[in-house]
């Protein structure tokens, strides 16, 4: 996700932050310091309101994140390709492959919105106990409050809407009664659309009423919408691309640079001469290395230009789609990010041997409608 730093690694999986993460904190501890804390037990100073205040939110936080390391967790005890796992505004994001099962696609899928609702019973619990046992007001009503948060973040997140967790549940159980996946996940898409047309319907008409709170409903909704509308262009494409091995859409043979070239003379020698946006790179011993933006090395300072090596402006392989000739282009363009654009390296044996673009994947497109079938 653009906007967001690496900070460490949970189940073995990279973890993200997004630059929204601080805010979203900072939003949670006033409305529990400024607004819950002080209905709910007036009296104390704004010392103690603010403290708790920021330990609700981080408590929040953290509760997030088990619950998208739930995810992770389960994914990757089912096998599946887990990339990153990502923390920001609306809770989190866990980047993965498909799921090869419907059952395991449910699994992954109910594991998150479960693991809120035991946060949010155990909080619950614990902050009538501590209060009942104790008398620790405070703590007490922090724990109340973030169980009440847990439950409702649990019980949201199964809406049967794309990409809520819901949404996937749904598709997975489509999926394991009908047989196919595509129609399970068009079905799934369309619902996410419809949950998102009513959310911001609400939120609207909550808004008119005086309730600003209702713009949280909106963003949400308008949220769901376009993401369900991304799955179901994603299905569409699937759908066309049925069958089709990656050989069938690459473009070969390929223009490419040696990495260990400075910036000045790969812009001099090859740059002038590519026409494309971005070239693969090549070790000393002809292996990928990665892709550079032709536009990143045009923003390298012209003084820079004669030390840097083109390798340290260039996306690292490891952070770029990397195919084989024979895996399904289906399963490839779900390894696309947004650092390295449209574009999937075709790997063999160490060796590149082709590059997918988005043009080859609109010509296979092109030729699906044209009642082609897609198959190159």
């Amino acid at each position: 996700m653009n906007g967001s730093v690496r900070i460490g690694r949970v189940v073995g999986v990279p973890l993200r932050m997004h630059w929204s993460v601080p805010l979203l904190v900072f939003l949670f501890a006033y409305g529990l310091g400024h607004q819950a804390l002080p209905l709910a037990l007036p009296g104390r100073s704004d010392a103690v309101y603010a403290v708790a205040g920021v330990a609700g939110a981080l408590l929040l936080m953290g509760s997030l994140l088990l619950h998208e390391a739930a995810h992770a967790a389960t994914a990757r005890r089912k096998k599946i390709t887990v990339q990153d796992v990502t923390l920001w505004a609306l809770g989190g994001v866990t980047r993965m492959g498909r799921p090869q099962t419907a059952r395991a696609a449910f699994m992954v899928a109910v594991s998150g919105p479960l693991t809120s609702l035991v946060i949010g019973g155990a909080a619950f619990g614990a902050g009538i106990g501590l209060e009942t046992l104790s008398g620790w007001a405070v703590p007490a009503v922090v724990l109340v409050w973030l169980g009440w948060a847990n439950l409702l973040l649990g019980v949201f997140n199964l809406l049967p809407a794309v990409p809520l967790d819901g949404g996937r549940v749904v598709q997975a159980v489509l999926w394991w009664r009908t047989g196919d996946r595509e129609r399970a996940d068009l079905a799934a898409s369309r619902g996410g659309q419809i949950i998102g047309v009513l959310l911001v319907t609400v939120g609207w008409i909550s808004v008119l009423r005086g309730a600003q709170g209702g713009l949280w409903l909106v963003f949400v909704g308008l949220f769901i919408m376009l993401a369900a509308a991304s799955e179901r262009r994603r299905s569409t494409v699937h759908t066309a691309l049925r069958g089709v091995r990656v050989s069938d859409a690459m473009s070969s043979p390929v223009a490419t640079g040696a990495d260990w070239l400075t910036a000045q003379r790969f812009i001099d020698e090859v740059a002038v001469q590519a026409r494309h946006s971005a070239l693969p790179l090549l070790d000393f011993e002809g292996r990928p290395s990665g892709i550079v933006q032709i536009s990143r090395l045009a923003a390298v300072p012209g003084a820079r230009r004669e030390a840097l090596r083109v390798r340290e402006v260039a996306t690292p392989l490891s952070q770029c789609a990397v195919a084989a000739p024979d895996d399904l282009l289906s399963e490839a363009l779900d390894k696309l990010s947004l650092r390295t654009g449209m574009r999937i390296l075709v790997v063999d044996t160490g060796r590149l041997v082709g590059i997918v673009t988005g043009k080859d994947i609109s010509r296979l497109m092109q030729r699906h409608t044209l009642g082609g079938g897609g198959t190159g």
